[in-house]
């Protein structure tokens, strides 16, 4: 599983293809931000989402809703919350960024939270 991706998941990119313009701007960056991130990622449409793994072990995922794009980061217990930007899940162990049309997203802050979240993946 510790391999470079070569190519991007076609499933993901027509996920992300039948969103709402802002939407797919929003995806697309997070996309391009997972993979800069974490070099030997594995991206997967699962449970109807874009999820991506390092190791073999959920490192994030991208989920689109009506109004929202949402970030969800896993393995973060050690990441604080920052308040209106990340949240706590019920599971302490996830974290989400939501964001919405129109929001500027802190690419630098996600990647450096990701990317310590990952590290141990």
């Amino acid at each position: 599983m510790n391999q470079e991706v070569t190519q991007l998941n076609q499933e993901v990119a027509q996920y992300i293809q039948k969103l709402q313009q802002w939407q797919v701007e929003v995806c697309e960056s997070l996309r391009k931000l997972v993979f800069k991130t974490i070099p030997a990622v594995e991206e997967r449409l699962q449970y109807g989402k874009p999820h991506y793994l390092k190791n073999g072990h959920y490192a994030c995922v991208i989920h689109a809703a009506k109004d929202k794009v949402s970030f969800m980061i896993f393995n973060a217990g050690g990441l604080e919350e920052i308040k209106g930007f990340i949240k706590s899940m019920s599971d302490p162990n996830r974290k989400t960024a939501t964001i919405t049309e129109g929001q500027k997203v802190d690419s630098a802050l996600l990647a450096k939270l990701l990317k310590k979240a990952s590290a141990s993946l």
